[in-house]
């Protein structure tokens, strides 16, 4: 189940964990939160949807439907995280990862009082609280004032004090060390240390909608029992990958195809007509499956 807000742009939100969940061969229950009006370059604006209306949707698919796991993205507003905070509590064994993105376009007050409320809230539910370096430091440790960037483990202490065990931070940026390519690092963590992570070369295009589909592949994941560490590998693999199969349906950014492993061969030949036709071993790409990554289809 994915509590989030409503994207028309189809980038992130809900359109974004609908779609990566589907590819990960998982069922999504989407639970709206806010309806944002935005483009696929900005957020203008949002409408919040009721607290209570949130605690109704999600309580008629639960009494229907079995749970395997929870992502929670954007909320709309404090009180809307209490709203998804009392659902949560009563589905306590099932895993959660929690995803925080920027808030640069609410006002002060706003950003202010739903950190607060998601920190005190969202944080002790969490299982993997996943954002990007800066947005994590800000919230985790809004007094830092050292020349250096903070740690992912320092991070995951931060949040650990919350009641997060783990964080997945992205966007580290690394050292060029005299190459003209720039790096960055993606990395699990708790308290004790990182964990695991992988580094990607850093595209030259921006992106909407990559935190989400992170956070979704690996809910999806971990819904079905995965290990965490290879379900991080997994999901930011997949990441990768649809980043680098994205493409800009409007005048913005980028937005992830999460369906890259769909896509047929470019060189694949027409079928016969009157018939789907066999493909041979040569009409498949060796590096991308025709499967969902996730499996066979499952309810998250």
């Amino acid at each position: 189940m994915s509590f989030n807000a409503s994207d028309p742009s189809g980038a992130a939100g809900l359109s974004g964990d609908i779609a990566t969940i589907a590819a990960m061969g998982a069922h999504a229950l989407p639970v709206v939160t806010s309806i944002l009006m935005r483009d696929t370059a900005e957020i203008f604006d949002q409408h919040l949807i009721d607290g209570d209306a949130i605690v109704e949707q999600a309580r008629y698919v639960l009494e229907d439907v079995t749970l395997a796991g929870f992502k929670v993205g954007f909320l709309g507003s404090a009180e809307n995280v209490s709203a998804v905070a009392e659902i949560l509590s009563d589905y306590a064994e099932a895993p959660l990862v929690s995803y925080l993105p920027g808030l640069s376009w609410l006002s002060d007050d706003e950003a202010q009082s739903y950190l607060d409320a998601f920190r005190e809230l969202i944080l002790p539910a969490t299982e993997v609280l996943v954002g990007n370096h800066k947005t994590l430091t800000d919230f985790l440790l809004p007094d830092w004032d050292s020349d250096r960037p903070a740690s992912p483990r320092e991070l995951a202490v931060a949040a650990a004090e919350h009641g997060a065990r783990y964080v997945l931070v992205t966007g580290v940026m690394l050292p060029s060390k005299g190459t003209t390519s720039q790096f960055i690092d993606n990395v699990l963590a708790s308290a004790q240390g990182a964990l695991t992570g992988e580094k990607f070369e850093l595209f030259e295009v921006s992106f909407v909608g990559a935190g989400d589909t992170l956070s979704a592949a690996l809910a999806s994941l971990l819904a079905v029992g995965g290990e965490l560490q290879a379900a991080v590998g997994e999901s930011l693999q997949f990441l990768d990958q649809s980043l680098d199969a994205g493409f800009r349906p409007g005048m913005g950014n980028v937005v992830p195809d999460r369906f890259f492993w769909a896509m047929p061969p470019e060189d694949a030949e027409t079928p016969e007509e009157g018939g789907l036709g066999e493909p041979t071993d040569d009409d498949q790409h060796p590096n991308e499956p025709t499967t969902p990554p996730g499996g066979s289809r499952r309810v998250h």
